[in-house]
């Protein structure tokens, strides 16, 4: 089995107008907190603020040589040694073919290798069923449930809190690896 070729690279400007795109499209937004279309001014400010802002990291996601989607670190808290993560597909076409798995994986190991973080956590909607339950399968617990926490289309909604720890990486990494392996991925 032969597995795209993915690569998680800097933004550059020329990225700018295509993330404001994506987070726009419907099939992006439907997973965000915020239902409203970012203006131009709303994603320049946001865009602008990445230089000069030490706790956020972002990545374009490649398969292919294609950007469809994007993955980032905030909340980078050296202090305490965590951080939040997301990611999104923003391409439909390569969904099911192990890339947000393939994602996951490496910035995991980029928050425990690179950083030496000691835990990373996110929250997803709970509609969101799929990705909670990927981040699971990548060793994340489920650490809370915030009832009603968000509105979306109207209607408040529960949130998933997940977390993992650097020691549940290093139990869990050998047999993340090994599916990804087992799919074609090029994993050390």
């Amino acid at each position: 089995m032969t597995a795209p070729s993915i690569l998680l690279r800097d933004l550059t400007l020329d990225d700018r107008q295509r993330i404001l795109a994506w987070r726009n499209s419907p099939e992006v937004a439907a997973y965000m907190y915020s239902d409203h279309a970012i203006s131009q001014v709303e994603h320049d400010r946001w865009f602008d603020g990445l230089a000069v802002d030490d706790r956020r990291r972002y990545w374009i996601i490649e398969v292919d040589g294609q950007p469809v989607g994007l993955a980032n670190l905030a909340d980078i808290d050296r202090t305490h040694r965590r951080c939040a993560w997301a990611y999104y597909l923003a391409s439909p076409s390569v969904r099911g073919l192990g890339v947000g798995s393939f994602v996951e994986f490496q910035v995991i190991e980029q928050v425990f290798g690179v950083l030496e973080l000691d835990k990373l956590w996110c929250e997803v909607l709970a509609s969101n069923e799929a990705v909670w339950k990927l981040h699971m399968l990548h060793g994340f617990e489920r650490e809370a449930l915030f009832r009603r926490h968000v509105i979306k289309n109207g209607e408040r909604v529960d949130v998933i809190g997940l977390g993992l720890l650097a020691e549940d990486w290093r139990a869990r990494r050998g047999e993340m690896a090994e599916r990804l392996r087992a799919r074609g991925f090029d994993i050390p």
